[in-house]
């Protein structure tokens, strides 16, 4: 009895159900938070960018704001819905990984200014997940491809 609830037995191991739980709640988050920013305050970015233009790899200012904007608001969206999760994941890998290492200089405790190193990290390790595993059988993909 004792070890069935230290196991917690009762409760069946679902990885696919893990896997939604992650895309809605980790992926939603950066969504909220940085995608929505960047899409619908584009205008806003636009400005902000002619007064401090943004270059991080050298691609260009306009290119990298809408990378951010193509990264965080378009692949977030594919990602909850689990559409071509595994390459939205690789795409927003990248721009998370180029955003700590060149703006927050890849600091993880923070500072006085309250950099977010640890929940960067989270959200890279999210991305590595779900481009390892995809986005699981309860995935509107999957749906769409089973119905045979």
């Amino acid at each position: 009895m004792f070890k069935k609830l230290l196991l917690l037995k009762a409760i069946p191991v679902n990885a696919d159900a893990g896997l939604l739980a992650l895309r809605l709640i980790a992926v939603t988050s950066l969504l909220l938070k940085h995608g929505l920013e960047k899409t619908i305050g584009l205008p806003q970015m636009w400005a902000m960018m002619s007064a401090h233009p943004m270059d991080p790899i050298g691609i260009g200012p306009v290119t990298t704001i809408l990378y951010a904007a193509f990264a965080d608001g378009i692949c977030t969206v594919l990602m909850i819905l689990g559409i071509g999760t595994r390459w939205a994941a690789v795409f927003t890998f990248i721009n998370v990984f180029v955003a700590w290492a060149f703006v927050h200089h890849f600091v993880f405790f923070g500072r006085e200014g309250g950099d977010h190193g640890e929940l960067i990290v989270l959200y890279l390790a999210v991305m590595i997940t779900l481009f390892l595993t995809g986005p699981g059988k309860y995935s509107l993909i999957s749906q769409l491809l089973d119905k045979d």
